[in-house]
């Protein structure tokens, strides 16, 4: 807790001093605009700052009407920055020139004092007072920084809306070392957060759906947040999801957007009426909504658990319906528990602490804030500093955790490094021989 207080301070005396090295530099880019120079300006320049300060630093308290709102917030904070940082590059280009050509005065005023001595006593104090200062910063060289900070501006809006739709299928082996003989090599796909009412393209979702439809596997999760929190949102798309079938069922759960507690709804009737239209639709859909209960997935008589909850979250922002005791019920028999929850963080908070029966859990929800980068190898998106575990395969001890970015996207029309994601697992019975080799 002292680590994590101390970091949020490191970052806004950070936050806080390159805000006013920009100032400086906007300043000297438009040296003749006294409005830029005056002290309205500079409390108008502060005050942005401050409020963005404290609306990231809130926002994770703050329940607020379509939480795409949040992650909005923080995109564009993140974007700014590189923004930001991007033009510092070419102040402090400037003040480097500013300091050789105040080197070059002191050394021809030197020589000027060694050829003049009698003027030296003047020149020397002329000299002293001298400083970067007095060396007015060159409106050019600012002037071509804040362009180059548009660049990155410019190339984020417009790969953005092209990554809405660039559905990758990425592949994961998941060893479980109580998987029963029967199970070693099931293939599981999963999908999360659909969020159908930003889609605008019927198309290229129905690729997307026939791309997890040709990896042919066993049986498939859902893992919430079918909607932005109208259940009508699914009238276009229902027909492309009711496609989605595997030979050992389709077994899905609800995420925080599927209870409607982000709309305005005339009456509470209203918003009940909704919730159970949303959960009708998953029923016409063929798929199994697990609502904090489990079942029993049978091959060759030998059985595993599948088991789902409702909503639960550590952030009290988030909802929690979730009942993780319901959902484990009759099940201690079954060698292998295999959990849909759609928070990640449920898994940190409770599943780790209280249920070390659960073999694995799958999640979704934080679409890797739909910026960042991913590589086999590497991942980072400014959603880790809200999340532990954000995106991909976690492990602690003998329980493990994996997190898929989302095939739809919310609050934000499109995405940027982190894509919209299908994920294909082959069960593997036995320890992972990477962790045993290290």
């Amino acid at each position: 807790m002292i680590f994590k207080a101390l970091s949020i301070l490191f970052w806004i005396i950070i936050e806080l001093l390159v805000d006013r090295y920009v100032l400086q530099g906007i300043r000297g880019a438009f040296q003749k605009w006294r409005l830029l120079q005056s002290k309205a300006f500079a409390i108008f320049y502060w005050t942005t700052s401050g409020l963005t300060i404290a609306a990231l630093l809130t926002g994770g308290y703050i329940t607020i009407a379509g939480t795409g709102v949040r992650a909005g917030c923080l995109l564009a904070t993140f974007i700014l920055l590189i923004c930001k940082l991007t033009f510092i590059l070419f102040i402090f280009a400037d003040d480097i020139r500013r300091k050789i050509v105040l080197k070059r005065n002191k050394t021809a005023a030197a020589t000027k004092i060694q050829a003049t001595p009698e003027t030296a006593p003047a020149t020397a104090t002329t000299t002293a007072t001298s400083n970067t200062d007095s060396i007015p910063r060159s409106e050019f060289l600012l002037k071509a920084g804040l362009l180059a900070a548009a660049v990155p501006l410019a190339a984020i809006k417009t790969a953005m809306p092209k990554g809405s739709y660039d559905y990758h299928v990425l592949y994961q082996t998941m060893y479980l070392p109580n998987l029963p003989k029967a199970f070693d090599g099931l293939r599981i796909g999963q999908i999360s957060d659909i969020h159908s009412g930003s889609f605008y393209n019927k198309k290229a979702v129905l690729g997307g759906v026939e791309m997890l439809l040709k990896e042919k596997t066993d049986l498939i999760f859902f893992t919430g947040d079918l909607v932005n929190g109208e259940a009508t949102e699914m009238t276009d798309y229902q027909d492309i999801f009711s496609k989605v079938k595997a030979p050992l069922g389709v077994f899905s759960t609800l995420g925080n957007h599927d209870y409607g507690d982000y709309g305005y709804w005339s009456t509470l009737a209203d918003k009940n009426k909704n919730h159970q239209d949303l959960i009708a639709t998953h029923k016409n859909m063929g798929w199994d909504l697990l609502l904090n209960e489990n079942r029993r997935l049978k091959i060759d008589g030998e059985e595993i658990g599948i088991l789902g909850i409702e909503n639960w979250s550590e952030y009290s922002r988030f909802p929690k319906y979730g009942r993780m005791d319901l959902a484990v019920k009759n099940t201690d028999d079954l060698p292998v528990k295999l959990l849909l929850s759609h928070d990640p963080s449920h898994w940190r908070a409770e599943v780790l602490p209280k249920y070390p029966q659960i073999d694995a859990m799958f999640a979704g929800h934080t679409h890797g804030m739909q910026f960042g980068v991913r590589t086999e190898h590497f991942q980072y998106s400014p959603i880790k500093y809200v999340y532990n575990e954000w995106a991909g395969h976690y492990q602690e001890n003998m329980q493990q955790l994996y997190v898929n970015v989302g095939f739809g996207f919310v609050g934000l029309t499109g995405r940027v490094g982190i894509l919209p994601e299908i994920t294909i697992f082959t069960l593997k019975a036995g320890q992972d021989p990477s962790l045993l080799n290290s």
